[in-house]
């Protein structure tokens, strides 16, 4: 199982929404993502509610069958359609894909 797990830290206004309301529409959209991507297992994402200096806004935590699965998504028209919107709202991307 392929674990995929990404970090942003979200600009302050995007969209013309502001920091909460862009974090609850990119969970939304990733979210939405569940049963419609071949090989995506699970997708699930959170919003932090600690604020500290070191948090993240958003964090997306998903699981594929394999590493071509992974590939599939990232390719997969429904997200890349999300990608632009995510890409506005973001003002940095961690990202960790790893093997269990």
């Amino acid at each position: 199982m392929i674990k995929h797990i990404v970090f942003w830290k979200l600009k302050e206004e995007a969209h013309g929404l502001g920091k909460a309301d862009n974090a609850r529409m990119i969970k939304s959209k990733l979210e939405s993502l569940n049963g419609q991507i071949p090989g995506l297992i699970k997708v699930e994402v959170g919003i932090d509610f600690l604020h500290s200096p070191e948090s993240a806004d958003l964090v997306l935590y998903s699981e594929f069958e394999s590493r071509e699965a992974l590939q599939v998504y990232a390719s997969h028209p429904l997200h890349t359609a999300i990608m632009p919107y995510i890409a506005e709202a973001r003002s940095e991307r961690r990202v960790v894909d790893y093997e269990d």
